[in-house]
């Protein structure tokens, strides 16, 4: 219940403040396939979503962090991101009247984590490696994680595109298994791709969830992705499970096994702002 409670009310207190302050990757996990994995509330998770400390932080990315990370040899970060830079300069052309607040470094991100670029040892692309370390890397954030720079303008395009406008309801499917039960609450713990669209059964039909977001942000023309309407759930978006139904039940979700429904319950930051401290 203090769970809930706390989430509550982050979630009110966000979408008081300003933005200034705060599909092919749909079945995209770190999980074996094989092994049913249960939905939690992903503790490991990288969850910062900078709330009170945007400016604050955008300094450090700009003197610190990015600097280091274009140096990296590991993560491949400093490839891919070079390699989005033509990608950023078209969609920066593209912003409409109302996403101006959406910088180069912004749509850059997006290009980033939308753009299946392959680093040559992972045929599923860069955005699993990013990923991965987001879902996982919570005890290294202040010391180990690589990828401070995309976390936090990816983190910032989705508030400003979402910016409290209006929830969602989208669709997510996976060709893996998870298992949960009603009325739990959980987070994806990294950024879940989702669509509005219901039929993309492509990315598998072993456990499909019918969302609720209200963090979420769509990604419109941003995505490099074309015809996906991906919307993009942030790691610190929390869900209750309000059904769990056989897919037969689920007329919108053709073929899939199992169909969670999920809420939004707020949101819940474990590591808000804890680089600025």
């Amino acid at each position: 219940m203090n769970l809930l409670l706390s989430a509550l009310l982050c979630f009110l207190l966000c979408s008081m403040l300003p933005v200034d302050s705060m599909m092919v990757r749909l079945n995209s996990t770190s999980h074996d396939a094989k092994k049913p994995v249960p939905l939690g509330m992903a503790e490991d998770a990288v969850d910062d979503m900078y709330f009170g400390c945007n400016k604050t932080m955008a300094e450090m990315v700009k003197n610190k962090f990015f600097r280091k990370e274009m140096k990296e040899k590991t993560g491949t970060f400093a490839d891919v991101w070079k390699r989005a830079e033509s990608c950023a300069n078209r969609k920066l052309k593209q912003r409409t009247a109302g996403d101006q607040a959406l910088t180069k470094d912004h749509l850059q991100a997006i290009c980033v984590f939308t753009s299946d670029d392959d680093d040559g040892d992972d045929d599923e692309g860069f955005y699993k490696t990013f990923n991965d370390a987001v879902r996982k890397n919570k005890k290294k954030y202040d010391t180990d994680f690589l990828f401070h720079s995309l976390h936090f303008w990816l983190t910032s395009a989705v508030q400003i595109l979402s910016n409290n406008k209006k929830c969602h309801t989208t669709y997510r499917r996976t060709n893996h298994t998870f298992t949960g039960k009603r009325n739990n609450m959980m987070r994806f713990g990294s950024f879940a791709s989702s669509s509005h669209k219901t039929t993309l059964v492509d990315f598998g039909n072993k456990t499909c969830f019918k969302i609720t977001t209200c963090s979420g942000a769509d990604l419109k023309r941003y995505s490099e992705v074309k015809g996906e309407e991906e919307v993009l759930i942030p790691p610190y978006e929390v869900f209750k499970i309000t059904e769990k139904k056989k897919g037969g039940e689920v007329k919108e979700l053709v073929g899939c096994k199992v169909v969670y429904r999920l809420e939004s319950a707020g949101v819940l930051s474990n590591l808000n702002c804890k680089l600025t401290l």
